[in-house]
């Protein structure tokens, strides 16, 4: 029987390449993509994490739930499952077949408790995956 789910060789505790990541990541777009990163990283003690297509990668164990990533103007926070999340605030977008992003803009107001509670529900859901695969 093979895996459904992602899975990534390598992921650790504390990747020293997601410190320096988010150490060249400065301003606000910086701040947004460390908070919420961090908000990741405090989601359990099974969280382990990579730098992975030049962002980081937030797991639980070797199953990857959320990311951060910088661009020009926003910061994605995204979600490897995220097309199954319940979203009631509507903060997820994306069309592919398993994963959405928020998408976070400096100035601009944003359901920090909704998008918590996302952040939380994917790694539960992933957590629930993972047991029942």
């Amino acid at each position: 029987m093979t895996s459904k789910l992602l899975r990534f060789n390598g992921t650790v505790e504390r990747d020293p390449a997601i410190e320096v990541w988010l150490k060249e990541h400065t301003g606000e777009l910086g701040a947004i993509a460390q908070h919420w990163f961090q908000v990741m990283r405090e989601c359990g003690d099974e969280v382990r994490e990579l730098l992975h297509d030049g962002c980081p990668v937030a797991c639980l164990g070797d199953t990857p739930f959320g990311y951060v990533n910088v661009f020009r103007a926003h910061v994605n926070v995204g979600f490897f499952q995220g097309a199954a999340l319940p979203d009631p605030a509507r903060l997820l977008e994306g069309t592919g077949k398993f994963m959405r992003h928020v998408k976070l803009r400096p100035g601009a107001a944003a359901n920090d408790a909704a998008l918590r509670g996302l952040i939380e529900r994917a790694y539960w859901d992933m957590k629930e995956r993972v047991e029942n695969e």
